[in-house]
C-alpha cells in the first residue's frame, strides 16, 4: 500500500530555517486536493502530481502542496491494483485552492452519493473544481458542470454526453471554463498542469520541468484527443463513421458534401444532423477542421513549402488557406512554421537546461487565462466567477 503525504519541501535546508524563512521561501504554496475514486487512473493522477512535485524540486520552493482524499478516508485502489491511502480529512477540502476528482474505469459505479455530496459542498465554498480522466462524470452527476464546457476521456465521450445534455462535452485534451478545469486521461494531465504552472510561475520553469520529463512539446488546450471515430460515435451510426473516413481519405481533393452524403447513403440533411449531434458542428466545418489539422501536422513535422501544404490540404489559393488557418489557430501558417522551426531536425548535441528559441516557441501555450497566485478568491476573479 502506498502512502502519499502532502507535497514535500524539496530542499532539506528549508526544514531547519524556521517559520520566518519558510514564509520567505513561499512555503504556503498553492494547495491542490485530489479526490480519488475507486479504480482511478494511476497514470492520470501521477502525471498531475509529479508535475507539481517537479515544480517544487526545480524551484527549490514549496510552490505547490497537495492532499489525497477519499470520502471515507480509506485506501483507494487504482485500476492497476495499487492503493493510495488518503492523507487528509475531506472536511478540509474547502481550504484547498483547487480540487480535482480522479476517475478511471467503471466511473458510474464508483461515483457514490457521498462523492457527490462532497463535491457539491466543496463547490459551495467557491473552490475551483477539476477532473482528470473520467472524473468529469462525477462532477456532471453532481450537477456541477451544467452550462460548462468540459473534457473527458474519449472512451466515455459518446455515452456520457448523451446522459448530461446540459454539459458541453468536448474532445479537447483539457478545458478551462471559468472555475471548472477538466482533463482527459493518460498524459494529458501533465500538459494541463504545465499550463497552470506556467500561468503561476512563468515559462522558464515549465521548460525546465519539460526537460526533466523529456517532454518535447507542450500541448495546447484546444488540441483534440486522438479519438477512434467508431468509439466516439458509438454503435449504430456506421454512416457517420464512413463519412469521417471518406473525409480523412479525401484531404487533397475534398469531396462535395452532397456527393459525400450520397456515398454513405444519407441525405445531406441527415448527415448534418448527425454531425451536429456528435461533433457540435456541421459537415463543412468538420471537414475544414480536418484539413487544417492536417496542414498543422505538415507545417510542424515536415519540410514542405507552405504552398505545397496549401495544395496538399485541398486549398485552391494561399490567401484562402492563410485566412482559414488563422481563423482556427489564431496565427498564420508562416508563424506556425517559425514557432516550430527546427522541430523536425535531429538533435546532435546534449539538451541543455537553457532552452533554445525554437524550444521556447514549442512550449508557448494557446490562449490561457492568466492565473494570479492561486487563492480561491483570486481564481474566481480571474475566471470571471466573482
Amino acid at each position: 500500500m502506498l502512502r502519499v503525504s502532502p507535497g514535500a519541501i524539496p530542499d532539506k535546508r528549508m526544514h531547519t530555517q524556521g517559520a520566518g524563512a519558510a514564509e520567505a521561501h513561499g512555503l504556503h504554496g498553492t494547495h491542490v486536493g485530489f479526490i480519488l475514486l475507486p479504480d482511478y487512473s494511476m497514470i492520470a493522477f501521477a502525471n498531475a502530481v509529479e508535475t507539481l512535485r517537479m515544480a517544487n524540486y526545480l524551484s527549490r520552493r514549496a510552490l505547490y502542496r497537495w492532499s489525497v482524499l477519499s470520502p471515507d478516508q480509506t485506501a483507494v485502489p487504482a485500476s492497476n491494483g495499487l492503493a493510495i491511502t488518503a492523507s487528509a480529512d475531506p472536511a478540509n477540502l474547502p481550504g484547498c485552492d483547487m480540487v480535482f476528482v480522479c476517475g478511471g474505469v467503471d466511473v458510474r459505479r464508483n461515483t457514490s452519493d457521498a462523492v457527490r455530496r462532497l463535491l457539491r459542498r466543496c463547490a459551495s465554498f467557491g473552490v475551483p473544481m477539476g477532473a482528470l480522466c473520467t472524473g468529469a462524470f462525477a462532477l456532471a452527476s453532481a450537477g456541477l458542470l451544467d452550462g460548462y464546457r468540459c473534457a473527458i476521456h474519449w472512451e466515455n465521450l459518446a455515452a456520457i454526453s448523451e446522459e448530461f445534455p446540459k454539459v458541453r462535452f468536448s474532445s479537447e485534451i483539457f478545458v478551462l471554463d471559468r472555475d471548472r478545469i477538466t482533463c482527459s486521461g493518460g498524459t494529458a494531465p501533465l500538459h494541463l498542469m504545465l499550463h497552470l504552472v506556467r500561468a503561476h510561475h512563468g515559462a522558464q520553469l515549465v521548460m525546465d520541468i519539460s526537460e526533466q520529463f523529456l517532454v518535447e512539446r507542450l500541448r495546447a488546450s484546444d488540441e483534440r484527443q486522438s479519438i477512434p471515430q467508431p468509439a466516439c460515435i458509438g454503435p449504430g451510426y456506421q454512416h457517420l463513421t464512413e463519412a469521417v473516413e471518406i473525409m480523412a481519405a479525401r484531404i487533397e481533393e475534398p469531396l462535395p458534401l452532397t456527393e459525400l452524403a450520397r456515398c454513405v447513403g444519407l441525405s445531406l440533411r441527415q448527415l448534418e444532423r448527425l454531425f451536429h449531434r456528435y461533433f457540435s458542428m456541421n459537415p463543412a466545418q468538420y471537414y475544414m477542421h480536418l484539413r487544417l489539422r492536417r496542414a498543422q501536422e505538415l507545417l510542424t513535422h515536415s519540410s514542405l513549402l507552405i504552398m505545397q501544404v496549401t495544395v496538399a490540404c485541398g486549398f485552391q489559393s494561399s490567401s484562402h488557406f492563410c485566412k482559414a488557418y488563422r481563423s482556427l489557430f489564431g496565427h498564420s501558417p508562416s508563424e506556425e512554421r517559425r514557432r516550430h522551426a527546427g522541430a523536425a531536425q535531429p538533435r546532435t548535441t546534449t539538451w541543455r537546461a537553457s532552452a533554445s528559441p525554437a524550444r521556447s516557441a514549442r512550449l508557448e501555450p494557446a490562449a490561457l487565462p492568466h492565473f494570479a497566485p492561486f487563492s480561491a478568491q483570486a481564481v474566481q476573479v480571474v475566471l470571471g466567477t466573482a
